[in-house]
């Protein structure tokens, strides 16, 4: 099965070696060999030729806003509009909002600020592809925009009380999304709240986030979410 990543940020360039790309953590979760992967630098303008050309596509996180005005932005969720219906769709963090965004919902840059560490979710709908299914779930976090209007024809799947929109799935099987992040090995995102500490975020935020990581999440089990609905 050929997967497409759409790469949409980077790491922290320091990081980098010891982590890797973001498409990088999304393999490793999924499975190196388990899929056909193909990888496209969609913040360097790299898009897919046609929606066909991978049987389902990932959109990652970024750095960037959805509603901001770069134009690998609007590229990016025209092809989605375009791929939808025809391919598989999965969206994490920023691929979350995009999706959202492009199929008629709203994002914003949130009034709560910053989510980060190990967030707990309520899982608040099912599905087939929710293989060995849970009533919550915990994953890392990284994020201050938020998902604050439902597009037509989703439902929410994963919620909390920060994120109430956590989670989306399309009513017509063709896409599922996630804000926070399963790809995240705990020590990467230790090693991203490390990195903006006192940039971004204040001591007593990052010194909460680090040790919220210190707990057992749900990671692998999202994984094999992601990869039940992928090959479904």
């Amino acid at each position: 099965m050929k997967v497409g990543i759409l790469k949409t940020g980077h790491p922290p360039k320091p990081a980098i070696d010891a982590f890797g790309t973001y498409p990088d953590m999304f393999m490793r979760l999924l499975g190196p060999d388990a899929y056909d992967w193909l990888t496209y630098d969609v913040d360097g303008g790299d898009l897919p030729a046609a929606p066909e050309d991978c049987a389902a596509y990932i959109v990652t996180g970024s750095a960037a806003g959805v509603y901001e005005t770069d134009p690998w932005i609007g590229a990016l969720l025209d092809f989605l509009r375009a791929a939808r219906g025809r391919t598989k769709l999965v969206g994490v963090c920023f691929g979350h909002q995009a999706m959202a965004q492009a199929f008629g919902g709203k994002v914003i840059k949130s009034p709560k600020g910053w989510g980060i560490g190990a967030h707990d979710y309520q899982v608040v709908g099912q599905a087939p592809w929710m293989v060995q299914p849970a009533s919550a779930i915990r994953l890392p976090a990284s994020h201050q925009d938020q998902v604050v209007e439902l597009p037509p024809g989703a439902e929410v799947i994963v919620s909390s009380a920060f994120t109430p929109m956590a989670g989306l799935a399309w009513q017509d099987h063709s896409a599922i999304s996630i804000q926070p992040h399963p790809e995240f090995d705990p020590a990467y995102a230790t090693a991203l709240i490390e990195a903006r500490r006192g940039k971004v975020y204040a001591d007593d935020q990052a010194d909460r986030a680090v040790a919220s990581l210190a707990s057992p999440d749900d990671r692998e089990r999202v994984g094999r979410w992601i990869g039940a609905f992928l090959r479904g």
